[in-house]
């Protein structure tokens, strides 16, 4: 492990333990939290997230300020579960509908930028089970402490969840296969963010309005390279959440998954001087699948669209929601 990596762990990794929520309350001051959960067909889920979140940080201690539920065109009872709850519920193609539709989680969490008023912003998938309010206060911990921490990933064991049987640590499959080997072979400086590719995390407005999102599944590839561009290693955190259960893709979609942060990789490269291509990569993933006749051919498109930094869209400083008693 390089030295440089060796210090950042000790210095820049912390558990959800350390940061309790009566510590974060007196440390929070003027800041106003958004907490923002991208949903499509998670109404088994959805629900029991936003109610342990206003349970124990809005009621009990009034550290989050909104929950807001981007959703992205479920078929399900997503909306009316997460409204129910106490969220208040953006469809995704109802946000800044002059620039057109695009697909995939990275959008959803673009857009929550121009619905949200907070100055630090938490991102929680909306699939998760055993949730617990830790997930948020321990995202909040390094931020809400040290202003010179502009953005935290979470880190966490993840088990492989097959119907009943559990295997512990069979999960982040994708993580382990293609984002770790990326890192550490183009941005070894990164190698020991644990979770690159977990879907929570958190990070100053002012940051995040700066970047461009990806709107696949690279997102948070992308996310965490732009970061450590723009403002350094010593800008990044992460924080130990324990235990991460959700519910597992099967080998098929994680593959088009691999290629998309492949794809987001080779981009991030590509715009960073990092490499010189001599043309630009396939986007077509053809994958099989046995039937009567033998192998069926299915092509699948690993390409992926990215949204501008939003401070560069028009009207967006002047359009987005203010908070209560600011002007």
């Amino acid at each position: 492990m390089l030295p440089e990596v060796a210090s950042w762990l000790r210095r820049r990794t912390s558990t959800a333990e350390d940061w309790p929520p009566h510590v974060l309350l007196a440390a929070k001051g003027t800041s106003r939290i958004s907490v923002v959960l991208p949903a499509r067909d998670e109404e088994a889920t959805v629900g029991t997230i936003v109610e342990c979140i206003r349970g124990d940080l809005v009621r009990r201690v009034p550290l989050v300020d909104e929950i807001v539920v981007i959703d992205s065109r479920s078929t399900d009872r997503t909306a009316a579960v997460a409204r129910a709850a106490g969220a208040r519920v953006v469809a995704q193609d109802s946000v800044l509908p002059a620039l057109g539709r695009m697909s995939g989680k990275g959008e959803a969490l673009w857009k929550s930028l121009a619905v949200t008023s907070g100055d630090i912003i938490v991102f929680v998938d909306a699939d998760l089970r055993g949730f617990t309010s830790s997930y948020v206060t321990g995202l909040l911990g390094p931020l809400l402490t040290d202003p010179s921490v502009g953005y935290v990933k979470a880190c966490y064991d993840r088990p492989l969840v097959d119907g009943e049987r559990s295997v512990e640590g069979g999960g982040g499959r994708v993580t382990e296969l293609v984002a770790r080997p990326l890192i550490n072979m183009h941005w070894p400086l990164l190698a020991g963010v644990m979770q690159p590719l977990g879907g929570e995390y958190a990070g100053r407005r002012a940051l995040l309005e700066r970047l461009p999102f990806v709107t696949g599944y690279g997102v948070e590839i992308g996310l965490l390279v732009d970061v450590y561009r723009d403002s350094g290693l010593d800008a990044i955190a992460q924080v130990d959440l324990g235990r991460r259960v959700h519910t597992n893709q099967g080998t098929e979609a994680l593959g088009v998954m691999a290629g998309q942060i492949m794809v987001t990789a080779w981009s991030r490269l590509e715009r960073h001087g990092r490499m010189v291509p001599l043309s630009a990569p396939s986007t077509a993933l053809t994958q099989f699948r046995r039937s009567a006749d033998g192998h069926d051919p299915r092509t699948a498109d690993m390409g992926v669209g990215e949204r501008p930094p939003m401070i560069e869209v028009p009207g967006y400083a002047t359009s987005r929601p203010v908070a209560p008693g600011r002007r």
